[in-house]
């Protein structure tokens, strides 16, 4: 389970969300029995914000919530209040958007994950996050690698979740600033290294895949604790996190789409054998 403020803060905003939606009560309702802002009651629901614990007690009692439930969310508040400054140092240039996925990513018991256009942070080889950086003009390229390379060790977890990927033959082509066929002949060999991981799964949905259309990037997380599965949409100005049970359903409908169509495991692995033969004849040319 993820012990850091960002990931406790984000599961008590999502259960004191919906024990506010099961009592049929509003932010601004909400807002009015604590003595604060609506703003405020949304900050504490999206995990943004710390809560008193007496603040949780007076949601719970408004909401009708008593019980061993009760007793759940007053404890999970009582983590959620329990650290300071996890998010310093070098770990300070991650978005604050991303926090919050990067916190639950080593306490979830599934991960899928699809990609169109790019390799996802957890298999990218260092030499690719050195180029990717580098050519998107990073000021602190050092940290962003650090903060990268912190996310590979949910790989050596002693249970790691099971992280399942689909990369678009176009992620696995497409090398950051332009042809480099040295960069993304140690990306694919990363690939190939990562695959022999007991719960990591790397499946290629080739150029030729039968599929009508492909969707946007999005991984989809599942646990096994009280924290409710979500899915996370990251674009251009930051990332969505998307927990509605219709919503929900619609991403793992996508999902099985994309793995019905993409290569099984083994054929991804001979996939991608050809494909850093092919870039080893680029290297040599």
């Amino acid at each position: 389970m993820a012990s850091t403020v960002t990931s406790r803060r984000k599961q008590l905003g999502n259960e004191l969300r919906h024990a506010r939606n099961a009592a049929k009560m509003t932010q601004q309702q909400v807002a009015d029995v604590l003595g604060c802002t609506q703003g405020k009651v949304n900050k504490i629901e999206s995990g943004s914000v710390g809560v008193k614990l007496g603040d949780v007690r007076t949601m719970l009692d408004a909401f009708g919530v008593n019980g061993d439930e009760s007793e759940a969310l007053m404890n999970l508040a009582r983590a959620a209040a329990g650290q300071r400054g996890a998010w310093s140092g070098y770990r300070s240039v991650v978005p604050h958007w991303f926090r919050t996925f990067t916190d639950l990513e080593p306490a979830a018991a599934e991960i899928m994950t699809w990609h169109g256009e790019r390799i996802p942070g957890p298999l990218q080889s260092e030499h690719f996050m050195l180029k990717q950086f580098t050519e998107a003009g990073a000021t602190d390229v050092t940290s962003l690698v650090r903060n990268r390379l912190d996310r590979k060790a949910v790989f050596d977890q002693q249970q790691p979740p099971y992280y399942r990927f689909i990369l678009s033959e176009a992620a696995l082509r497409r090398a950051p600033g332009g042809v480099a066929p040295a960069v993304m002949l140690d990306q694919v060999e990363h690939l190939l290294e990562l695959d022999r991981r007991a719960r990591v799964y790397v499946h290629v949905l080739p150029f030729g895949a039968r599929l009508a259309a492909v969707p946007n990037d999005f991984t989809i997380m599942r646990f096994a604790d009280r924290t409710r599965d979500f899915v996370y949409i990251e674009h251009s100005a930051g990332g969505m996190y998307l927990d509605e049970p219709k919503d929900f359903q619609l991403f793992v409908d996508s999902w099985d789409r994309l793995r019905g169509a993409a290569l099984e495991r083994q054929d991804t692995r001979q996939f991608l054998k050809e494909l850093a033969e092919t870039y080893r004849v680029q290297m040599s040319s």
